[in-house]
């Protein structure tokens, strides 16, 4: 958990509600086929019909900051450096400015391209 205190109190954001905004937000960016399962929990569901939300997202905390990383597959035609930049900006921009949630590093692994 991240816990953000100002003059209002304390805000804690469980790594539930960090992977909900970072789904969010990677399902809207470009050339992004599918959130690639990152282990055989993730992929038995992902094979009965029924995926696991946040799955492909790996949520660490270091030092109360987040440490995101994600596992795509890319749209096959797309320029992958550019869609694993804008990924990085998006997500950071999502967690900072608008969750205010402060961001150690965002990390992006394209497992494979889909047609």
């Amino acid at each position: 958990m991240v816990v953000t205190e100002n003059y209002l109190g304390k805000i804690v954001y469980t790594t539930d509600y960090i992977k909900s905004v970072v789904s969010k937000t990677v399902s809207e960016c470009f050339g992004v086929a599918e959130m690639s399962c990152t282990n055989l929990k993730e992929y038995i569901f992902s094979k009965l019909g029924k995926p696991l939300p946040g799955t492909g997202i790996n949520v660490k905390i270091i030092e109360n900051k987040v440490k995101v990383s994600l596992h795509i597959s890319a749209a096959y035609g797309t320029n992958i450096s550019a869609v694993v930049k804008s990924i990085k900006n998006k997500v950071r921009f999502a967690l900072e400015d608008t969750a205010g949630i402060p961001v150690h590093s965002v990390s992006v692994y394209v497992d494979e391209v889909k047609l």
